[in-house]
């Protein structure tokens, strides 16, 4: 390794990562009081205590919603959040429906602002067995140091760096690179 890399290296590695919880599916729980499912406490914490997640979070709780239920004032609070920080790598734990929308409007400023954001949940709620909650978020926050500035999102391993071509496989629960066809 140059030694250039080794102090870019270290640099990223000790960092502060800030991790803005906005709800989604991922958070979801059982409500038997509504007998329906409902936007819980957020899970990353508990998801990143498990990994044994080596680098320091600080966590901002913006909302508990289903990103349907998002407004342009939630994404001004999310893009404010984001340029006001003193950390350079943000992960936002976002509803799957409309994570595009929320990286198209922060793609620009954090790329004039020399910060890189990742944007991940997950298509099933962190407590079922079969959730891919942890996997996501592991590799929103693995990826993480090696991105270009801009607003990212990380899905099931895939990372997709141009909110205008992205697509949610509701067949396939997952995300796919627009064809330009």
């Amino acid at each position: 390794f140059s030694h250039f890399f080794k102090i870019n290296f270290l640099r990223i590695m000790t960092e502060s990562v800030l991790c803005i919880t906005t709800g989604g599916s991922i958070d979801k729980i059982y409500s038997a009081q509504s007998s329906s499912f409902i936007v819980g406490n957020p899970s990353v914490k508990g998801i990143l205590r498990v990994a044994r997640c080596g680098r320091s979070v600080r966590y901002h709780e913006l909302c508990r919603k289903d990103s349907l239920e998002l407004t342009d004032e939630d994404r001004s609070e999310i893009l404010a959040k984001c340029k006001e920080c003193s950390e350079k790598m943000i992960v936002i734990i976002h509803g799957t429906d409309t994570m595009n929308k929320t990286a198209a409007i922060l793609k620009a400023e954090m790329i004039k602002m020399a910060k890189v954001v990742v944007i991940t949940g997950a298509m099933k709620p962190e407590a079922f067995k079969d959730s891919d909650a942890a996997f996501n978020v592991g590799s929103a926050f693995a990826l993480l140091p090696y991105l270009e500035p801009g607003a990212h999102v990380v899905f099931h391993s895939l990372v997709f760096s141009d909110p205008e071509q992205i697509t949610k496989n509701e067949k396939k629960n997952t995300f796919e690179q627009v064809s330009s066809a």
